[in-house]
């Protein structure tokens, strides 16, 4: 039997469910503002996200939300979706764990964040010198990648999905200039993931922190520097009143997709049909969280410098050539944990070799051109 769900907006923005088609009955029912009357045949299942930003945090906290919403409304209110920012129900550095044990359906944050939990999952989020957005999404859906991320996540009782990407970061915010590789030695950095561990390599000295303390550390000296996303996200954590210097590229994070993680067993309980929805309802948070800050950014840096007077730098290029081989080092070094892992590197290793050479003709010739005319 199929059936349609018809959701109409009354009065002040009181929702109520149109009738379900086929089975002869109906059912209507008066929701609050913003939610979907589920079907009359299936129990409503409502699901707690936990996630690793402050609350409706822009970009990454909205994106959560809009993930809730859409999964929401797409499964016309059979599966209902409230959302948890860091600290409210966990901390944001156990929301992994939270997914996992059941104490939440569904969480929202970055893999790079459990590499205690498996080190390759980093691979999922973001690698140093590694894949942009587009090629972080080319490798996840049509490369293999995904299918590696299922497996790297089952033992834990987690199904992951890529649930937006920020493009490129900036390599952060310093209260002191680099000039030259020494000028790394000692430097008290918030950095996760492998990049946290190539600044190790370099002489720095890596330092984790959620998303929320960024700012009173920085500006009382407990760090000497902290990468956080870019220029939309930066100015929203008002880092710029905390440091003086702005620098580029994010070598970092190129790329850094973020994912959906749901609790297996509440995955499963799902129909198929809504199965389906959820996934794709977090490839559309995937593309539009890109879509967003690609138009976010461009004015929150012009707001930095042009009112903020942020001094925005670039690396020197001996810094970068130097953290382009630590990286490597690196991320060589996850790959021979075990098998699984020398998988992951493989199909990661071989897929950026050639999208390289596509893009050295294709985005950077075009780039190239464009910055010449």
């Amino acid at each position: 039997m199929k059936r349609r769900h018809f959701l109409r907006r009354l009065g002040t923005g009181t929702l109520a469910a149109g009738a379900v088609l086929g089975a002869g009955c109906q059912q209507q029912k008066t929701a609050e503002p913003n939610a979907v009357a589920p079907a009359a045949s299936f129990k409503p299942v409502k699901w707690k996200m936990v996630t690793t930003w402050p609350k409706n945090f822009p970009g990454l906290g909205t994106g959560a939300n809009k993930l809730a919403e859409l999964i929401t409304q797409m499964t016309g209110g059979r599966v209902q979706v409230k959302v948890y920012g860091a600290g409210e129900l966990v901390p944001a550095f156990e929301v992994f764990d939270a997914v996992s044990s059941g104490t939440a359906e569904l969480g929202h944050g970055a893999s790079y964040y459990w590499k205690g939990k498996s080190e390759v999952a980093q691979f999922f989020s973001a690698v140093p010198f590694g894949l942009t957005a587009g090629e972080m999404n080319g490798w996840l859906y049509y490369g293999g990648g995904m299918e590696l991320w299922r497996e790297t996540y089952a033992p834990f009782g987690l199904v992951p999905m890529a649930a937006g990407n920020t493009g490129v970061q900036m390599a952060g915010w310093f209260n002191r200039e680099i000039n030259t590789l020494e000028d790394l030695q000692g430097l008290k950095m918030r950095i996760p993931g492998l990049g946290g561990e190539v600044l190790a390599r370099a002489g720095g000295i890596p330092v984790s922190l959620p998303g929320g303390e960024l700012f009173t550390a920085l500006q009382s000296g407990a760090i000497d520097a902290t990468e956080w996303v870019g220029p939309y996200n930066d100015l929203a954590f008002g880092l710029y009143k905390a440091a003086k210097y702005y620098y580029y590229p994010g070598w970092h994070e190129p790329g850094t997709t973020l994912e959906a993680i749901i609790n297996k067993q509440a995955f499963a309980a799902l129909p198929e049909e809504l199965q389906v929805i959820v996934r794709n309802a977090a490839r559309v948070i995937n593309q539009d969280m890109l879509a967003e800050y690609t138009a976010r950014n461009n004015h929150a840096l012009q707001t930095l410098v042009n009112e903020h007077h942020v001094q925005v730098k670039k690396l020197p290029d001996a810094v970068l050539g130097r953290l382009k081989d630590l990286s490597d080092q690196v991320v060589a070094e996850i790959a021979d944990k075990d098998a699984l892992s020398q998988r992951v590197y493989a199909s990661f290793r071989s897929f950026r070799e050639e999208v390289i050479q596509w893009h050295n003709i294709s985005e950077r010739a075009y780039l190239n051109a464009r910055a010449a005319g």
